[in-house]
């Protein structure tokens, strides 16, 4: 081990450090080894880099690991996820419930370290936002932690901006993050680096481990551009320490990145990993193999530790985090709610605000300005329904805000009530982001606001969700109520052909678990989807919506828009029992009204079934299912621009869908609609060739 230097400490406080960085990388030796899978080396070589933060700068309370303004710590690079686990047990995190209550135990206890990556433990192999309190964000896939502590950074100017007074810093947090070669080769790193020194987010510090390793060996084979330059070019401020166990120099660096006050901080840090046995090399600890017990032994005997021992936590470690973390970040704490009783009496409608974001409850009023959209045969598309209803939100709703990937003039997404204004470099205000054509980055980014309790959404054409679709996954993994809003959701792209026109983007949203996936028919329903969404408090949504234009519906002929929230209801009917179920989501829903028209003056009796979200309609009532979707009623149409995929769930094996099961084409719209079979004709004909093979 590289001996850990420190020239401006006493000795007892250097046995100290030494003591409590050596437990942690011993934890994660000895966690992965019993595991038999992990990372252990580079939590042992990043121990003394992840230390400094916690010990000396981290405006954190273990008694209290949820209260608002303390700043934030990610391991971007996930695989390490030992060295964040021993950080929360040995500074007696404690765990939160959803209440958002302290629950009087560990987050993360010394058994649960015993079962690293076992069933139930609150240890798994990376770290997962809900299931252990302290974890700021699920960092699995790499790149995604260092783009979402974007979102975080970007919270914290955002809130100082609109809940700070004079002598009442209420939001100054600062976030810190530790991320490595991995995270560095992923383009969703450069995108989110790029628009973080856009934004001059002063408050955001990367700590790069360089260690020149990845699980195919040195980063030579693939990897050799100057990061510093690159991150120069960005608009960050870059420093460097040579060897990640100087503790002096570690200090020095994050001292430079609080006295840094117009760019964000990449701090590039140096890390060896070192073995007991000289011949040991680093890449197979670093990605995924225990060190083996005689290795440990060995290693151990080098750090001066008993060999034999394991899991291992000296009482004066735990004694030690307490004394400079624990009563630090307790102290901090206490001020913050002293200063948070003040600015009640001072500003009681910012204080309740600020209570009820963190919360994740509603102002009163916040739908009071819904009203329905009257019947319209022009109509309009419901991305412009949804743009009008969005902002009839966010006027009531101050920490609803968010923007498009350079595109809110076609999705609609533009807030524009007075003082809605833009989020700018040295302008934090405004609730409009430009998160500029980096559709990974927003999403990612978007993840970051909604953990740090701020009501977001991002924007962009259905097509490139999957450009966003790691991230939109982990929000709906991390149970985030994130706002995802893709328009142009079909062929009615026309001319614009294939490349732009979504086939498969729809079914695949939907295969994700937890995300509400709505497609909406018209602007009433809009209206509905919108009064559904807006009070979740842990389901992300995907909302699809149309380029055209869509007739408003006769709510007084049809079924009311409110059927939306059960996911799929009957819009149409007709006397007795159906012959025929015609099912459709957003711009099929009136053709399919057509052509139950249509079938009803030729004397076949038809049910159009609107089905706006899949996945509402599956938790209702069986017998709520079988009304809308009568089991003895086999002949069904399903009608939809999209891969038919997933459809013979709610058609049956007797069943027709009309879909895509091919990519698009260049043509004008009608021309389209014609080619592919989303004609009023076409469905009458599936219609009459289901009834003619029923009644054979």
């Amino acid at each position: 081990m590289s001996e850990i230097k420190d020239t401006h400490l006493e000795k007892e406080q250097l046995e100290q450090d030494e003591l409590a960085i050596n437990t942690i990388r011993t934890l994660a030796m000895d966690a992965v080894q019993a595991a038999n899978s992990g990372h252990p080396g580079t939590p042992m070589a990043l121990a003394p880099v992840a230390y400094c933060i916690w010990q000396r700068f981290l405006r954190f309370d273990p008694q209290d690991p949820i209260w608002p303004n303390r700043d934030r710590f990610v391991l971007s690079n996930g695989h390490a996820s030992m060295l964040l686990y021993s950080l929360l047990h040995l500074s007696n995190v404690q765990a939160v419930n959803e209440k958002y209550e302290t629950v009087g135990h560990s987050s993360v206890t010394l058994e649960d370290i015993k079962n690293f990556r076992q069933l139930d433990s609150k240890c798994p192999g990376h770290p997962e936002y809900r299931w252990t309190s302290g974890i700021e964000t699920t960092t699995g896939p790499l790149g995604q932690g260092v783009a979402t502590s974007v979102g975080m950074a970007i919270s914290s100017r955002w809130m100082s901006t609109y809940f700070n007074r004079p002598s009442f810093e209420m939001i100054d947090y600062n976030v810190y993050v530790i991320c490595g070669d991995g995270d560095m080769m992923e383009g969703l790193s450069s995108e989110a680096a790029s628009i973080a020194g856009h934004l001059k987010l002063s408050n955001l510090c990367w700590i790069y481990d360089n260690n020149h390793i990845t699980i195919e060996g040195d980063t030579k084979l693939a990897f050799s551009e100057d990061v510093a330059c690159r991150f120069t070019g960005y608009g960050w401020n870059v420093v460097r320490v040579g060897d990640a166990n100087d503790l002096d120099l570690l200090t020095r660096a994050l001292n430079t990145f609080h006295k840094t006050d117009d760019r964000p901080t990449l701090i590039i840090v140096d890390s060896h990993i070192a073995y007991g046995s000289p011949h040991k090399q680093d890449t197979s600890a670093a990605h995924g193999e225990p060190l083996g017990e005689e290795e440990i032994r060995l290693t151990k005997k080098n750090y001066g530790w008993p060999e034999e021992a394991k899991f291992l936590v000296p009482e004066e470690v735990y004694s030690h985090f307490q004394e400079k973390l624990g009563k630090r970040g307790h102290a901090m704490r206490e001020a913050w709610i002293a200063l948070f009783d003040r600015y009640q009496q001072q500003y009681p409608d910012l204080a309740k605000q600020l209570y009820q974001m963190q919360h994740r409850q509603l102002p009163d009023g916040w739908d009071q300005e819904l009203t329905p959209f009257p019947e319209d045969p022009k109509g309009m598309a419901t991305r412009a329904s949804s743009g009008k209803v969005l902002n009839q939100v966010a006027k009531n709703l101050p920490w609803l805000l968010g923007g498009a990937a350079d595109l809110s003039p076609s999705t609609k997404t533009h807030l524009e009530f007075d003082n809605a204004g833009d989020f700018e470099a040295g302008s934090y205000f405004g609730r409009n982001f430009h998160f500029g054509i980096r559709e990974h980055a927003m999403s990612a980014i978007v993840n970051g606001l909604s953990l740090s309790k701020i009501r977001p959404f991002g924007s962009g054409f259905l097509i490139f969700s999957d450009y966003a679709r790691p991230s939109i996954r982990l929000s709906a993994l991390m149970e985030l109520p994130t706002i995802f809003i893709f328009t142009h959701d079909s062929i009615g792209l026309g001319e614009d052909g294939p490349t732009h026109q979504p086939v498969e983007q729809l079914p695949s949203l939907r295969a994700i678990p937890g995300l509400y996936t709505f497609r909406p028919c018209d602007a009433n329903e809009v209206l509905e989807m919108w009064r559904f969404l807006i009070p979740l408090r842990h389901q992300p949504v995907a909302l699809i919506l149309s380029r055209q234009n869509l007739p408003t519906l006769n709510r007084e002929k049809y079924a009311s828009a409110e059927g939306l929230h059960k996911g799929a209801y009957v819009l149409a009917d007709c006397e007795g029992k159906p012959e025929v179920i015609l099912i459709g989501t957003g711009s099929e829903v009136p053709l399919c009204l057509e052509a139950h028209d249509k079938l009803l003056s030729e004397g076949i009796r038809s049910r159009v079934v609107s089905m706006p979200c899949w996945e509402l309609f599956e938790i209702q009532e069986k017998s709520y299912q079988d009304e809308v979707l009568p089991p003895d009623i086999t002949t069904r149409i399903s009608v939809e621009q999209a891969s038919t995929f997933g459809w013979e769930r709610y058609v049956g094996e007797k069943g027709i869908a009309i879909g895509m099961e091919t990519f698009g084409a260049s043509a004008p719209l009608q021309a389209l609609l014609k080619k592919f079979g989303f004609t009023i004709e076409n469905i009458v004909s599936k219609a009459k060739e289901l009834l003619q093979v029923v009644h054979r």
